[in-house]
């Protein structure tokens, strides 16, 4: 399922009519007027894509959304494995009866940092936790994918949990969904280029049941923290803190708008595989022409982090200090240059 509402004035009016919704702002006619009307009846939920930040100097990102009481707990039993995207997963049960899905491998840690400064910003993220060694009970004799990362006895190193129990009901479109061209999704926009989020294909976007609203998200946010675009060897393109620290951040400045430098198209190399590389060619507009002021606003949302706060998010990865300062200091600066806008 894939919400578009660009394609006629009437729906124009309706997704509008949405991010307001969702941004807190009354549409016209909200006392019972036939936009609040037709918004019941068209949409059947309020979409949800961003909620301001408020309590900001109090987040935990070392927890993040799902705060420290929804953190997985052992022992772990085996479920099933996902065949889906690029990296080995699969799927357990916790001893409270919680299914995760465990990402092995270089995302791991990126992806873990990511969701944090999602939540922290305002928009909308998976309950993720990182595990440095944790045990699977009833771990198949041989996975598709990602054996070599499973020790003896099913042990398993430097994964990513993700909370399974979430109702996803679809995905979301960068230039078709209802909030293009708002503040805020220009803002999502400046986001992935702060994290280096190259990986911006659609099908890394969610849109989740949650009662009656239906919560948009990026829920694939495993390819950052490296290089702005795909490179080779795959170990440069994500969670390499040189490939960060030596990217370009911001492209180019005019007076009304911006250009980023991420997410860039795929080193050459990658024309090994055609349609791989031109799909990501196309996605290099989402890092282009977000406006100078939505680009600076995202920056003042970000600078009211403490750099306790940022230290935590790396932390909770299971960077070393080292790491969590070096990755640190190049966050800040991308920020500070946003505010500087």
């Amino acid at each position: 399922m894939i919400l578009d509402v660009k394609k006629s004035p009437l729906a124009r009016q309706l997704g509008l009519a949405l991010t307001m919704l969702a941004l807190g702002v009354p549409p016209a006619g909200a006392a019972g007027g036939p936009k609040e009307s037709l918004i019941v009846q068209n949409a059947g939920a309020t979409a949800v894509f961003w909620s301001d930040p408020s309590d900001w100097a109090t987040r935990d990102l070392f927890y993040g959304p799902g705060g420290q009481q929804h953190q997985p707990h052992g022992p772990f039993t085996f479920e099933k494995e996902d065949l889906d995207g690029s990296n080995p997963k699969f799927v357990v049960r916790d001893s409270d009866g919680v299914k995760w899905k465990v990402k092995l491998g270089l995302e791991a840690r990126p992806e873990t940092v990511a969701t944090r400064l999602v939540w922290a910003a305002g928009y909308y993220a998976n309950e993720d936790y990182f595990v440095p060694d944790m045990r699977v009970e009833g771990m198949p004799a041989h996975l598709h994918r990602g054996q070599k990362l499973v020790g003896p006895g099913g042990e398993v190193h430097n994964v990513r949990l993700k909370r399974e129990d979430e109702k996803k009901i679809g995905i979301w479109q960068w230039d078709k969904v209802g909030f293009a061209d708002s503040r805020e999704w220009n803002g999502l926009r400046v986001l992935m280029a702060v994290i280096n989020n190259w990986d911006v294909k659609d099908d890394n976007n969610s849109v989740y049941q949650d009662g009656s609203q239906h919560v948009y998200m990026v829920s694939d946010l495993g390819a950052s923290f490296g290089s702005a675009g795909r490179a080779w060897p795959t170990d440069l393109a994500k969670d390499n803190l040189k490939s960060y620290s030596h990217s370009k951040f911001i492209r180019r400045i005019r007076p009304d708008s911006v250009d980023f430098q991420a997410p860039a198209r795929p080193a050459l190399i990658c024309l090994f595989n055609p349609k791989a590389y031109f799909m990501r060619v196309h996605y290099e507009w989402i890092g282009h022409n977000v406006p100078r002021a939505d680009a600076k606003w995202l920056g003042q949302l970000l600078a009211r982090l403490s750099p306790a706060q940022i230290h935590d998010a790396f932390r909770a990865a299971g960077y070393s200090p080292a790491e969590i300062e070096a990755f640190s200091r190049v966050l800040r600066g991308r920020i500070t240059a946003l505010s500087d806008l």
